[in-house]
Parts: C-alpha cells; structure tokens; sequence
C-alpha cells in the first residue's frame, strides 16, 4: 500500500494583484520517498505550488493535505530551498546550517552540534568556521540543502536549485542530490524548466503545459538511475518539448 504525504484536492488560489487565477481546481498526490518534478513554462506558477505548502500563501478553495491530515499547522515539517541559496553572509557555514533549529527553539549550542553532525555526508567537512563568500556556488547550494533538511526532514521543496550552476557543476550537484534522497529518504518535489533534469532525476514529472496551473499530464519513469537520455528517453524528451512549444508564442 502506498503512503501518501502530500496531496492537493481541487485547490485554486488567485494573487490579489492578478486579474487571473494561478491554480484552477488542481489535484495531485505525491506518495512518501517519491522524487516529482513540476515541468511549465516560465511564469506558469509553479513556486506558487510551493508557496502554498509553506503556508506562505492560502488557497481560495480546496484543501491541502500532509501525512493525510489538513497541512495547516505541519507546514515546519516541510523544507524549503529556493533558486539562490539565500545564506546569511554574516555566519558561518555551520551558523547558517543551524539557524532553522534555533528558529524552532533550540539552544545555539545544540542547533550547531546537530547540523555539524550532516556536515560529512553533506562534503561540508573542515568548512564550518568558513563564511558563505568563501565557498563555490556548488557547495553553497549544499549548505542551502542541509538547512532545508533541517527545517523539515520529511519533504523538501526545490525550487530551480541548480539554475545557476555552471554545467560541471549542475550535473555533480544533481548526482550528489539523487544520493541525498536515498541515502535519507526524503520525499523531494523539485520545480525545474529543464527536460534534461526531469527526466535524469524524477520517478513521476507533471507537465503543466498553460496557466492557470489545473490539468497536468503525469510522466511516469521507469528506469533505473543513473540514467542517460538514450534513445528511449530521447524520445520522450522530444514528445516534451513539442507539447511546450504548443503552449509558447515565440
């Protein structure tokens, strides 16, 4: 039987600054342990999926679910890491990886000893004392990874992650990030625009092809990982981008 951890039912939200509504009657679930990608065009809305697991938002109607209970007051188990990295330039590696659990009510002293004990899983090792500036956008995006773990361990929220990576160390951080998920087996929703990506780290991608965000066409992998965009996939791919297209005035 399957677990489901996050659900959305017939949920619809309009910003008051829009003429137009941004989610329209939208459902979807995402089972425990799973790796779901939102696929749109740019501005179709999805970090507004996102907004609202973090109960930065409200929806006008429907409900949200988590662990099959209403996501009003659970919102702190889910983590939250957006397209920059967002890191206090002020504190140190391990300060910022500490700082949600002092947001939740921790002494400094035990928030610091728990982040630390992540820092070799994460290649954080002999950077604590190190400040954001002197790290490479690679392993800023790991201390942004571990931060948001330690706000919710259960489901992350990825938010274009990697958007700003050089290629090297896109495709490094996307390995490293696939042997996060299972070594923890976090639940990760992950919001990118690139097919690539989806398809090389995803069990499930939603491909949301116009707005306002309501039908989706659910693209179920299965091949095993380490994947390659062979012909199979390719084709896939291809299929993808054509349905994108469709939606796009160029």
């Amino acid at each position: 039987m399957t677990d489901t951890q996050v659900s959305f039912q017939n949920v619809s939200f309009q910003y008051a600054s829009s003429f137009e509504e941004t989610i329209h009657d939208l459902s979807f679930s995402v089972e425990a342990g799973e790796f779901v990608s939102f696929l749109a065009p740019s501005g179709a809305g999805k970090s507004t999926i996102f907004r609202l697991l973090t109960s930065l938002e409200t929806p006008q109607s429907g409900t949200i679910f988590f662990n099959g209970s209403l996501l009003s007051n659970k919102s702190n188990q889910i983590g939250y890491m957006p397209q920059r990295d967002l890191l206090l330039d002020w504190r140190t590696i391990l300060d910022n990886a500490a700082l949600p659990l002092e947001l939740q009510g921790f002494s400094k002293k035990h928030a610091r000893k728990k982040a630390l004990s992540y820092f070799a899983d994460f290649g954080l090792e002999g950077y604590e004392h190190s400040y954001p500036v002197q790290l490479s956008g690679g392993m800023r995006q790991r201390v942004s990874f571990l931060r948001a773990m330690l706000s919710g361990q259960q489901v992350l929220l990825l938010d274009e992650p990697f958007s700003a990576l050089d290629a090297m160390t896109r495709i490094a951080m996307q390995q490293w990030l696939l042997s996060m998920w299972k070594k923890w087996h976090m639940t990760i929703l992950f919001v990118t625009h690139d097919i690539d990506e989806a398809l090389l780290l995803s069990d499930r991608i939603f491909l949301f092809q116009q707005k306002p965000l309501s039908s989706y066409q659910e693209i179920r992998l299965t091949d095993t990982r380490p994947r390659l965009i062979k012909d199979d996939l390719f084709e896939l791919k291809q299929s993808i981008v054509d349905k994108l297209l469709k939606k796009v005035s160029l």
